[in-house]
């Protein structure tokens, strides 16, 4: 099948808000010889696609100026040293950036089997949040069995996806979200306990669920003066892991607790992660966690989907923070 040469995307030139946001013309892209060209289906939206429309997070060197860092669809040509047997094969994929594309490049590496239990809608809100939770909550703070885990922003796309683990992988799961309906989202997709933390401390809160122990880890992508408080929160040997700063890059920290409690606090990003990184993840994932999927336990929470030229509304949903999981683009395609 013959290629276009030109594809439908969303490329804002100025950072801004959401009307930035606008359908161009931009050139379909050229897989490289270890990569993928995959006709999209659909694109998942996340906070990072939001902080690089706002001139807040530009892509690292050699990304698509195109937003979208996970996608779903179908392999429609590959590089030189891909196998041909990838041909019409419907993959979702981890990417750097140009997903909000009627096509896109992936590493073959970080493409994962689309199996018939998930659509391509569900499969393209996977892999950012996937890849995000699991190296960062059972890799880095390596939540296990019988733990009891912090993790702010219960309904968020990152939030829904550590509560649908936590379950799978018995660990119990404590989120804080900011109302109470919030709350009961939270718990009815599986969340052991939710605190609306407009309403109550959560330091206190989690001291009570806990009997006082405290939990194993912490995941934080709040950052500022969250930490100082997630310290309270952690039992002796806990591990805080933070994969955002939404409050402030900055935070004063009780050095000699750490020390007394013997804490852990780490943290990671992703998306300047180097290919052979992610797919060394990709690959465990597809060992461990892809099983669930194939058998239909572990989906993504969808909130809402919108056509690829509405990438506007999408955002503005987001910026609102009204949403309940992921937000997903649908190319049509």
């Amino acid at each position: 099948m013959a290629l276009p040469d030109m594809m439908t995307a969303i490329d804002p030139v100025d950072a801004g808000g959401p009307e930035v946001m606008v359908p161009v013309q931009r050139p379909v892209p050229v897989p490289g010889r270890d990569e993928v060209l995959i006709r999209v289906a659909a694109a998942g939206v996340n906070r990072p696609d939001v902080m690089q429309r706002e001139g807040k997070y530009p892509p690292p060197p050699g990304a698509p100026s195109i937003p979208g860092l996970e996608i779903s669809g179908t392999v429609v040509a590959t590089g030189a040293d891909t196998g041909v047997e990838m041909m019409g094969q419907q993959v979702c994929a981890l990417i750097a950036g140009g997903g909000y594309a009627e096509y896109a490049v992936a590493p073959v590496g970080q493409c994962l089997p689309v199996p018939p239990a998930l659509s391509l809608e569900e499969a393209a809100a996977m892999p950012e949040t996937l890849f995000t939770v699991w190296t960062n909550l059972f890799e880095r703070a390596y939540a296990s069995d019988g733990d009891t885990v912090l993790v702010h922003g219960g309904t968020s796309g990152i939030g829904t996806m550590a509560i649908t683990l936590a379950g799978l992988f018995g660990v119990r799961i404590i989120v804080t979200c900011g109302s109470d309906e919030k709350c009961a989202a939270a718990r009815a997709h599986g969340a052991h306990h939710a605190i609306n933390y407009k309403s109550r401390d959560f330091v206190e809160a989690v001291k009570e669920i806990t009997g006082g122990k405290g939990v194993a880890a912490v995941l934080d992508m709040v950052g500022g003066d969250y930490v100082a408080r997630n310290l309270k929160c952690l039992a002796e040997d806990g591990r805080h892991v933070s994969i955002a700063v939404q409050r402030g890059a900055k935070a004063e920290i009780p050095v000699f607790t750490i020390m007394q409690r013997r804490l852990i606090l780490t943290g990671s990003t992703l998306r300047a992660r180097d290919t052979e990184f992610k797919t060394l993840v990709a690959d465990e994932l597809h060992r461990i966690v892809w099983p669930h999927v194939e058998a239909g336990r572990l989906k993504p929470l969808i909130d809402k989907t919108f056509p690829l030229e509405r990438a506007a509304d999408a955002h503005a949903r987001m910026d609102a923070g009204e949403h309940v999981g992921k937000i997903v683009l649908v190319t049509g395609q």
